[in-house]
């Protein structure tokens, strides 16, 4: 196994600048102090080559999985700050207040008991006969008819006069 290589102060600055968001090329100029001559060509290649060192990719990526990590935990618990607020006004507000009501909603809807997502399936093929017959069934299944009962035996709601027609 090979020996783990530190970083240089150098190297170790530019892998925190890169982290935070800065652009390679920034993190270069604030790491490594260039002189004023040196070209933003020069630069990006410079800082390019920095950045391709395995132990400063593998630096870069620690310090931004350690950043994820501690956004996640700090979202967990201003979530549950939040929730434990929430609980506490549904319960203790007076009943006609609009606190409480609020409280409830908004708990309700971190609970995801709101939800109103639908997914559609419209990559599925079929046959108009097949599409008719689930019509006919679901019509069937709302109005409380039988599978035998046809629409003619059902009767039509509308009187003669007023029958629907089909353009």
């Amino acid at each position: 196994m090979t020996p783990k290589k530190l970083l240089t102060p150098k190297q170790g600055h530019f892998a925190r600048c890169v982290a935070s968001g800065q652009t390679q090329a920034d993190a270069y100029r604030e790491a490594y102090d260039p002189s004023g001559s040196t070209t933003a060509k020069s630069i990006h290649t410079l800082a390019s080559r920095v950045a391709a060192k395995a132990e400063v990719r593998s630096r870069i990526e620690a310090l931004v999985a350690a950043r994820e990590r501690a956004v996640a935990a700090s979202a967990v618990t201003d979530r549950d700050k939040v929730l434990r607020k929430l609980r506490h006004w549904m319960d203790e507000a007076e009943p006609a207040d609009s606190v409480k009501l609020r409280a409830a909603e908004l708990l309700g809807r971190s609970a995801g008991l709101f939800a109103t997502e639908m997914t559609l399936n419209t990559h599925v093929q079929r046959d108009p006969t097949e599409v008719a017959a689930a019509i006919q069934q679901r019509l069937s299944q709302l109005t409380g008819a039988s599978d035998d009962e046809s629409p003619e035996q059902l009767g039509n709601a509308l009187p003669d006069s007023e029958s629907p027609e089909i353009h």
